[in-house]
């Protein structure tokens, strides 16, 4: 029986009517009690965004069941930076907690009663600041809990509350201040890691990285010492790594379209709340291809468990 989310539902949306049909169709299925519409504008330098851009907002507005829908489209292209910023912004303004998926992020059923559960465990709670659909441990677990703790709030399906994003800053005005105090170092204690999201950061603060946003939530998340809840099965398939993608341009990526699992019921809650760092820097020196002296060897071992060479572990 598919499950019937009781959580609002943010979807953002732009030009791609293939992946964001696959994505509807989920969200339809689960059947949310409000459904938030968050769309960017054609860009004025491509005549055929418009066409494509109609067609997307036809297709998230066929909504056939019992719902409130709200719509925030936006009149000029504001990029794909400050267009889901401010679109999540205007999302929480309305409600206490949401689940936000893009328009490439396809979740497993499992997926949405999963988030309702875990937002309503940690309502409460300042330490978590958000609920990842993603996993990207490749079968890696250390504990047969349902989910673990991270630092990494991965956006590709995640739910979140008012009382978190209320800390995000797209600008990122404490940066400097962070910076200069060396205060990433007490976070990551690595030399090198504090180089490359310093580095990062730098570029994110003065708005260089091609209209992101993920990086500014990933900041205010680690200035006020919070955690992310990630599954210990994936939930979430990226199926926007085509030519159209913005961010996602290659297929051949390690991270195309991943399999998903289901997420077992009742959920397994972990007994303590304590970051999973070996978990954290599999994930730092894979997908974030950060230390020299672990990426290689790490990436090809990667490879092999997708090839199914190797024993998970």
């Amino acid at each position: 029986m598919t499950w019937q989310t009781k959580t609002p539902v943010a979807m953002i949306v732009f030009n791609r009517p293939s992946t964001t049909e696959q994505v509807f169709a989920a969200v339809r299925a689960a059947k949310p009690p409000k459904l938030f519409l968050i769309a960017d504008a054609p860009r004025p330098d491509r005549p055929d965004d418009s066409a494509k851009c109609a067609a997307v907002r036809a297709i998230v507005e066929q909504v056939d069941w019992d719902c409130e829908v709200f719509k925030n489209y936006a009149e000029t292209n504001l990029g794909c930076g400050v267009r889901p910023a401010t679109g999540i912004d205007w999302v929480f303004e309305q409600v206490e907690e949401a689940i936000i998926l893009e328009d490439d992020c396809l979740p497993h059923p499992s997926f949405f009663r999963y988030c309702d559960e875990m937002l309503a465990y940690y309502r409460d709670n300042p330490r978590i600041m958000t609920i990842c659909g993603l996993n990207i441990q490749f079968g890696r677990r250390r504990t047969q809990d349902s989910y673990y703790f991270s630092r990494f709030n991965h956006c590709w399906g995640w739910a979140s509350w008012r009382r978190a994003w209320q800390h995000f800053d797209y600008h990122m005005q404490l940066w400097p201040e962070v910076k200069a105090g060396g205060w990433l170092m007490d976070l990551l204690e690595d030399d090198y890691s504090v180089k490359i999201w310093t580095d990062v950061f730098d570029k994110a603060a003065a708005d260089q990285l091609n209209g992101c946003w993920d990086f500014q939530w990933t900041f205010a998340a680690w200035l006020q010492g919070g955690l992310a809840v990630l599954p210990n099965v994936n939930l979430i398939s990226n199926i926007g790594h085509h030519a159209d993608g913005t961010h996602t341009l290659s297929k051949n990526n390690d991270y195309d379209t991943m399999d998903v699992e289901e997420m077992q019921f009742p959920l397994i809650h972990p007994r303590f709340i304590i970051r999973d760092r070996q978990a954290d820097l599999f994930t730092q020196n894979t997908y974030y291809d950060y230390h020299p002296r672990f990426v290689k060897k790490v990436r090809k071992k990667l490879r092999l468990l997708l090839k199914g060479s190797l024993v998970k572990q």
